[in-house]
């Protein structure tokens, strides 16, 4: 299965790097490795993650309060957004729009 990462869950993965970066030196670079460890992952688990906001399975990731938001199409897992699950969930359905 071929995993596709949209540039706004690129720029999503690269917010979440630079708010971690700051808090720590060297944590913006777990929180990046960890993410995309997360990712990687739906090479075997995608599709059983529940859906959420009508089209969208949400995995949550191991380490970090982030969640995946992604849809499997015929062999292909498109990735659409990395988002902090601390959000307000009216923004996160926003941004997913």
């Amino acid at each position: 299965m071929k995993i596709e990462i949209t540039e706004s869950a690129s720029d999503d993965i690269a917010d979440g790097h630079l708010f971690y970066e700051f808090q720590e030196a060297g944590l913006g670079y777990y929180f990046e490795s960890a993410i995309l460890t997360d990712i990687r992952s739906l090479n075997i688990y995608a599709g059983i993650h529940e859906i959420h906001f009508e089209k969208y399975h949400r995995m949550i990731a191991n380490h970090f309060p982030y969640a995946i938001f992604y849809q499997v199409e015929a062999d292909v897992v498109r990735i659409y957004a990395v988002l902090d699950t601390r959000r307000d969930p009216d923004w996160i359905s926003e941004r997913l729009k």
